[in-house]
């Protein structure tokens, strides 16, 4: 009875032991474990360690993409470069052959180039733009909703012609705004359209303004909150979003017929106008328009597209670095101020990126001359051709 005590008594000191050695190894060696330190917090190193290696993969991804483009301009010719700066209007006549001869950037897309076509049609003849052009190109349509849009009027391609921001805001505030801007991204991406050129930043509280019908109608903080709903809803549904007409409108007159001199003050600029889009710039908008105003506080000598103080302000003390745009060249702000060959020029050496022209055939032989004559820098060209096609890449048009 005795032994057979001893043997228990040993049998239970054995497993004591053993539970006191596994505790000396899972401790640390023996260590005590600092206050609030527990096997949670080796969960979190762990997971650190992992986001770690996320950042690493996505650093990779982007340097991948980031060669991708510069191989492509390493390989294009000067002509090939400075053709990426134009999104050009579609010609009536030879819209194939002039993708070859000019090396065109994109298509803008106005209501005479869908209008009585059906899906299939638009579709067909988007692709047929893409087959011709060696690298793929930018596809663009007003589609601002209400006054302004160029697809949705034509009932075979959208049931309801997209609504206005003030009508959607009216119906269903932000929600609307969100649902209406997913389903009209989808629409054009699956047309083959690559971006709506929109939301309209501009600050317009005057309904007798030219502009106001095209915006949300509320003052810089309401209009603001408008520009971020809607440029990432666009990111979401991978479409381009483009603010526009920078450095704002305001309540002025249109510039589509006439030259327009904004006299308002920096001060008044920077409270008001400039407040939507500095909102879009921290919401990753990816691209810019300017108008033709002359904005005299800021440059009073020329149309703030072909300005490069106006330029320097997006790009230096606003820190946006996407796709910079003109408005239309054809427009009478800038086409009575000076000829489409210079006017053009002067939007690349002012610091524009792209150029929305229907007489890119003068224009492009006019730049490649300013370049040969050191008039414009191969640099800046590299650097705004670099911009659009990281552009593409991000829409997924460079995708091998």
């Amino acid at each position: 009875m005795g032994k057979r005590m001893f043997t228990m008594i040993g049998a239970g000191c054995l497993v004591i032991l053993v539970v006191v050695m596994g505790l000396y190894f899972f401790t640390d060696f023996g260590h005590t474990p600092k206050p609030g330190t527990t096997n949670e917090s080796k969960s979190s190193a762990s997971t650190t360690s992992t986001v770690v290696k996320s950042s690493t993969s996505e650093s990779s991804d982007e340097k991948t993409e980031d060669d991708k483009v510069a191989n492509l301009v390493a390989e294009m010719s000067t002509k090939e470069k400075v053709g990426q700066l134009f999104l050009a209007r579609v010609p009536v006549e030879n819209a194939l052959s002039d993708i070859q001869e000019y090396h065109l950037g994109g298509y803008l897309l106005f209501g005479r180039d869908v209008e009585g076509k059906t899906y299939d049609e638009v579709q067909s003849t988007i692709a047929q733009y893409q087959e011709t052009s060696e690298v793929p190109m930018l596809i663009a349509a007003d589609e601002e909703g209400g006054t302004v849009s160029r697809v949705s009027r034509n009932s075979q391609l959208v049931a309801t012609p997209f609504q206005s921001p003030q009508d959607l805001y009216a119906q269903g505030g932000w929600d609307a705004i969100t649902k209406d801007t997913t389903d009209k991204a989808g629409i054009l991406k699956e047309l083959g359209i690559d971006t709506g050129l929109f939301p309209v930043a501009d600050v317009a509280t005057d309904p007798n303004a030219f502009i106001y019908d095209r915006t949300i109608g509320q003052d810089a903080k309401g209009t603001a909150e408008y520009v971020t709903t809607v440029v990432k809803a666009l990111k979401k549904a991978h479409s381009g979003s483009t603010l526009k007409h920078f450095p704002g409108y305001g309540n002025n007159q249109d510039s589509h017929t006439d030259i327009v001199t904004d006299t308002r003050s920096m001060t008044e600029l920077e409270d008001n106008d400039l407040v939507p889009f500095q909102a879009g710039i921290d919401a990753g908008v990816d691209s810019i328009l300017v108008s033709h105003n002359i904005v005299n506080a800021i440059d009073d000598s020329v149309p703030a597209s072909v300005s490069a103080p106006v330029h320097d302000l997006l790009r230096k003390d606003m820190g946006f670095d996407g796709v910079i745009m003109t408005d239309d060249m054809d427009m009478a702000g800038l086409a009575d101020f000076m000829s489409q060959e210079e006017a053009g020029l002067k939007a690349l050496q002012a610091g524009n990126d792209l150029i929305l022209s229907s007489t890119y055939a003068s224009q492009i032989p006019y730049v490649l001359q300013a370049i040969e004559d050191g008039e414009y820098s191969e640099k800046d060209l590299d650097a705004s051709v670099t911009r659009v096609l990281n552009w593409k890449e991000e829409l997924g048009l460079l995708a091998e």
